[in-house]
């Protein structure tokens, strides 16, 4: 399998959603935003692979020296490096973002909470709203108000994501609800060890959801909900809002089986959206 086949293998596996988000962009600018998916879906399941943390900083590490390497203009030997290096030399994709990116995810690595709402926003922004931010330019959507709007969608998908996937986080024995978050709740930290329901846990999450609605609508009123260039970077709006809306409907319980189910029908949703030229 080459590289590109790898990469799209590897997105429609790992990152199902942004896959087909993906598929929306023109043919010419598809491989290069899949290589760039790619390689987040490398980045983020670095806790997900090793036994322990170090380990995983030094996965980040590996992949910092990898980038380094794009930019010297001699990358490695790699499925996901290789079509990564390419899309950079195209694009002129700033390396600033990729070591932001990769910054932020030492703190996958980490048991702690985030002390504040803000440093968890912070994080958002710096992994998907970075990412967002790349994958608008490899489809030449560089504009400053493409960008602003771009980071918000990002940053509103990975709250989004990581209050769907709080169960499997707390299984894992990493925490993601703030310390401040958790003391306006009242949540206790022996819940969340015990993987235990709890109002105070929705509270939590809602507090958080409504924190990623707003940067969805923040987003959309800098564009009034259209950008030709970068729509497909702009599809997950679509589909973080209707997990929102479920999280609504559902009491915010992310407890509740159906948080974790992929939506129904998306790929129909995102055509729907890609046809009126919206997100």
């Amino acid at each position: 399998m080459d590289g590109r086949s790898h990469c799209a293998e590897l997105v429609r596996r790992d990152d199902a959603d942004r896959y087909l988000t993906a598929l929306f962009a023109p043919s010419d600018r598809r491989s290069d935003l899949l290589a760039l998916y790619a390689f987040n879906a490398e980045v983020a399941r670095s806790r997900e692979v090793v036994s322990e943390p170090m380990l995983g900083h030094i996965r980040l590490q590996w992949w910092r020296e990898a980038i380094a390497e794009c930019y010297d203009d001699r990358p490695r030997r790699h499925q996901v490096v290789e079509p990564l290096a390419a899309a950079i030399r195209r694009h002129g994709l700033p390396r600033g973002l990729f070591d932001r990116l990769l910054d932020a995810r030492a703190m996958d690595l980490s048991p702690d909470p985030p002390e504040t709402l803000a440093q968890l926003v912070a994080y958002a922004d710096a992994t998907s709203g970075d990412l967002t931010r790349l994958a608008l330019f490899v489809l030449g959507a560089s504009d400053e108000s493409e960008q602003s709007a771009g980071a918000g969608v990002g940053t509103a998908w990975a709250l989004t994501g990581l209050m769907r996937a709080l169960p499997h986080h707390l299984r894992q024995g990493r925490y993601v609800l703030p310390r401040d978050v958790m003391v306006r709740h009242g949540v206790a930290e022996r819940a969340l060890r015990e993987v235990k329901s709890s109002t105070q846990i929705y509270g939590a999450v809602e507090e958080i959801c409504g924190i990623a609605l707003k940067k969805i609508k923040e987003s959309r009123s800098q564009l009034a909900d259209r950008t030709k260039r970068g729509l497909p970077a702009m599809l997950p709006a679509t589909l973080a809002e209707a997990y929102l809306a479920r999280f609504s409907r559902l009491g915010y319980d992310p407890f509740d089986a159906r948080i974790a189910r992929p939506l129904p029908m998306r790929a129909w949703r995102l055509m729907g959206r890609a046809l009126l030229g919206r997100f």
